[in-house]
């Protein structure tokens, strides 16, 4: 049977016990990778945030935080499987506390979201070094391991959307150069796969889309989708800077400033099979997923 091929109702067919945590289940993959697991019916999913009231998932939602490693040792017990979603780069000691609870716990599988960047030799920024730095840990902690290394998310785009309502041009940093990104909902399938069926152990998988595509096309599909007219003008770094400091600490400005550069070089184009493999699919369009998302853009005019 070719990979993707079958349900994963099938791969989790005689083990309806099978207890399965998700960490960030609030977050972009997270949120996805919850609802899917919501509707499994033959696995439980256990859903980690620090806001349950918040968290509109539906399932067992439990409250925790990455710096308790008793609390967390207290939810990973009996965990099939842990989906490891941490999204601080400032604070690597959440990641490790992630491993000690999940080796005290016992947990049998670790899958860890991570950064295609990190099979960048030339990728050192601070971004790509903690996710390397994470990657490592986990991979010597002793507990059967998976990782998962995406491009850049297509929500990246929703970052525009303020732009797109006020004057209808986005404003982006080396526009023409190109990313293979991807819709998170693609990168959660397969976590759902990889946490409910076996034979993945020690595997690292590479997810892309389609094709790269640049800011510029993105624009233009964007407008075709919303029916109207978008522009797509360019940021100088400094611009752009300017921009990232008004939501992150310069640690991180320098450390998109350094990826934004490597994706001007090409660092970022090339596609890989992986999520066709997994899912028996192509992997989603950028079109596809702004028609999905176009109602997050403001109505059509």
């Amino acid at each position: 049977m070719a990979a993707g091929s079958h349900s994963t109702a099938e791969s989790c067919s005689g083990r309806a016990d099978r207890r399965i945590v998700v960490t960030g289940a609030t977050g972009t993959v997270g949120r996805h990778v919850a609802g899917l697991l919501a509707s499994e019916a033959s696995c439980r999913g256990v859903f980690l945030t620090r806001d349950p009231a918040g968290a509109a998932l539906a399932g067992r939602v439990t409250r925790a935080h990455f710096e308790d490693i008793a609390r967390l040792t207290e939810v990973f017990a009996g965990a099939d499987a842990v989906l490891v979603i941490t999204n601080d780069p400032l604070r690597p000691d959440h990641d490790a506390n992630i491993v000690t609870a999940a080796v005290a716990a016992g947990v049998g599988h670790l899958v860890k979201l991570s950064a295609l960047a990190v099979a960048d030799p030339l990728a050192q920024d601070l971004i790509t070094s903690w996710q390397r730095a994470a990657e490592d840990r986990i991979r010597q902690c002793g507990i059967p391991w998976t990782i998962l290394r995406p491009r850049a998310f297509m929500t990246h785009a929703l970052a525009w959307a303020p732009d797109i309502r006020r004057d209808a041009t986005v404003r982006a940093l080396h526009p023409t150069s190109r990313n293979a990104c991807i819709a998170p909902s693609d990168i959660a399938q397969v976590a759902l796969r990889i946490l409910l069926e076996d034979g993945h152990h020690g595997r690292t998988y590479a997810l892309t889309g389609p094709r790269a595509i640049s800011a510029r096309d993105q624009v233009a599909q964007l407008g075709e989708v919303l029916g109207r007219r978008l522009t797509c003008a360019g940021l100088t770094i400094a611009q752009a800077q300017e921009r990232w400091r008004r939501r992150y600490p310069e640690a991180m400005v320098r450390a998109l400033t350094a990826s934004a550069e490597r994706q001007r070089a090409g660092a970022k184009e090339e596609t890989t099979p992986d999520v066709g493999d997994l899912l028996g699919r192509p992997a989603a369009s950028f079109s596809s997923w702004a028609k999905e998302h176009a109602h997050l853009f403001g109505p059509r005019v």
